[in-house]
């Protein structure tokens, strides 16, 4: 389905994420190697984002998060939208995927603000998952940001004490790697 917030290109990759069990990632692997392969389909898969189908949303999401590991640059033209949409996105599928992909932005200090200020307000999601990713998320934020590394550093701590299994064994790793820096 057409996004009302990006423009579509030719070929709709979009058809390729429907269908199946929500607890699968579907053909989103497919559709990473095309979106790697041609970069000019990467405003088809971030209008997934947006889609009315819930399967699609997440797909894309899990494929947007896959090709921006390694071409951040393709995010930047949609930074204000995807800042949108993190405060809007109530599914946790879509959640967990902009927890990561939101700090791969080049964003100014008050955009920074914004995003860690709904990055916090997502370690108090009742999805795990969501809540590890968002220690990543705000743990990449201070990576890049001294002025958030105290903060975050006390929020790894407390997630590693008192978090799920999956927070602590993510925030051990997060601490280690924040400390070195």
């Amino acid at each position: 389905m057409p996004s009302r917030f990006v423009s579509m290109p030719r070929k709709n990759i979009l058809p390729l994420l429907v269908g199946g069990d929500r607890r699968t990632i579907g053909r989103s692997n497919l559709v990473t190697e095309m979106v790697s392969r041609d970069p000019a389909l990467f405003p088809n898969l971030i209008a997934g984002l947006w889609s009315a189908d819930r399967l699609v949303r997440m797909r894309a999401a899990d494929a947007t998060e896959k090709v921006t590991r390694k071409r951040r640059e393709l995010l930047q033209p949609y930074k204000k939208k995807l800042l949108g949409l993190m405060s809007e996105a109530k599914e946790q599928e879509l959640r967990w995927h902009l927890a990561v992909i939101v700090p791969r932005l080049p964003l100014n200090a008050n955009e920074r603000r914004l995003a860690t200020s709904w990055l916090n307000s997502y370690l108090d999601d009742r999805s795990s998952i969501v809540r590890t990713c968002a220690l990543q998320g705000l743990t990449e934020f201070a990576l890049h940001d001294r002025s958030l590394r105290a903060k975050v550093l006390e929020v790894l701590r407390e997630a590693a004490r008192k978090g799920t299994p999956a927070m602590k064994a993510r925030s051990r790793k997060l601490l280690f790697h924040l400390q070195r820096v």
